[in-house]
């Protein structure tokens, strides 16, 4: 069984003590590759350097919502020459956070509409944060012009709304929260989607599954959701992983 995990943070100090080890107990439990989104610019050379050297870890570059006050226009033209010397495999994590109402909702948007832009211009996929925000995150999509398709990280949207998205090339990403039994609304929409619009993700060192509540999240556990979008599909293992892991490949060209 070959898995990718599609969303986790390796390049956070949550990591910097055992990363290499980590990598390792994972991959011996079918992990075989990770993609590691940035979300600041100033963490961008550590990520890039982080990934450097270990052809299993691909990153992607970009401004997370979150971190929208520690952006400014300048980082853009940065993202821009990085991207260009670089190549990552997406433009990400960018997107929309309504949750956290601290967070400048028209910077947010700012930052999102030209990191698609930036994206559809050197025809990269994007890595999509959506908090409460998926119809917005439509809209902008559609407004920006934007058909390189992407990743709709930690998807909770409605059926309708995922339906819109993979009109428009999203893969649907699922993690931790899905090994939670108590997830019967996220459990019955992952059954009614199609399997070749998902992948799956931990979000390490976030968002940790029900085996591991409380804990630091880990890749390792990537198994642990790939069983569970078994046991809601009511499908073999192995050919969940098989389909999402090629799902990652095809859009992201890894």
């Amino acid at each position: 069984m070959k898995l990718i995990d599609s969303h986790c943070h390796l390049d956070f100090k949550d990591f910097q003590n055992d990363r290499d080890q980590l990598i390792s107990n994972a991959m011996h439990k079918g992990v075989e590759q990770f993609v590691i989104p940035g979300v600041k610019a100033d963490s961008w050379s550590q990520l890039i350097h982080t990934c450097h050297d270990n052809p299993v870890l691909h990153f992607a570059l970009g401004m997370h919502p979150y971190f929208i006050d520690k952006h400014d226009e300048t980082h853009l033209a940065n993202l821009e020459q990085l991207i260009k010397t670089h190549c990552p495999v997406a433009i990400g994590e960018i997107g929309l956070d309504y949750f956290d109402k601290s967070l400048d909702r028209k910077k947010q948007q700012f930052f999102f509409v030209h990191q698609l832009e930036l994206a559809e211009q050197l025809k990269l996929p994007v890595i999509v944060h959506a908090r409460k925000s998926v119809d917005d995150v439509l809209q902008f999509i559609k407004q920006a012009g934007f058909n390189q398709g992407g990743i709709m990280h930690a998807y909770n949207g409605s059926l309708q709304q995922a339906d819109k998205l993979i009109g428009l090339g999203f893969k649907l990403g699922f993690g931790g929260m899905l090994t939670y039994e108590k997830s019967t609304k996220l459990r019955s929409l992952a059954e009614q989607l199609p399997l070749d619009s998902i992948v799956l993700e931990t979000d390490a060192p976030d968002m940790t599954g029900q085996e591991h509540h409380g804990q630091r999240n880990s890749p390792e556990y990537l198994p642990e959701i790939a069983q569970a979008l078994a046991q809601v599909k009511q499908m073999d293992i192995k050919k969940i992983a098989m389909q999402t892991t090629a799902n990652v490949k095809q859009l992201l060209k890894i």
